[in-house]
């Protein structure tokens, strides 16, 4: 039913809470970067309206943190726009502090968290391969 495919990739060490904000951060990123995934308002029996959700379903993966760093080095790779949260982010509470934690990350360090992509399903496929279905 879609040419693309939508997958987050968590590390798989984080706590509950982490990996839902880690979650939440990443989907967030991907809407923005491409707004057509957002359908049509809800609206209740009642009359009562909601917030549009994603018209396609989204994958949530787990990984190590090595296959984790590979998935992200393969993104790079393919030139691929990507969300990305890194470790540091979980000691800062507001937009500027994350930007200037993220500033001091590097490609090469171990630190990301969490990755989220939209691609072509293939690309998907092979970006996060070593990744398994989130428990």
């Amino acid at each position: 039913m879609f040419d693309t495919k939508t997958a987050i990739v968590l590390r798989d060490d984080l706590a509950s809470w982490q990996a839902l904000n880690v979650t939440a951060f990443l989907m967030s990123g991907i809407v923005a970067q491409e707004p057509g995934m957002i359908g049509e308002p809800y609206r209740d029996r009642d009359g009562h309206f909601y917030n549009p959700l994603s018209v396609q379903p989204v994958i949530v993966l787990a990984a190590g943190a090595a296959t984790l760093t590979a998935i992200h080095k393969r993104a790079l790779a393919r030139g691929l726009t990507v969300s990305l949260y890194v470790e540091a982010m979980f000691s800062t509470g507001h937009d500027a502090a994350n930007r200037e934690a993220f500033a001091r990350f590097g490609a090469d360090d171990d630190a990301a968290v969490g990755i989220a992509l939209r691609e072509d399903k293939k690309t998907v496929d092979k970006v996060t391969k070593g990744a398994r279905m989130h428990p």
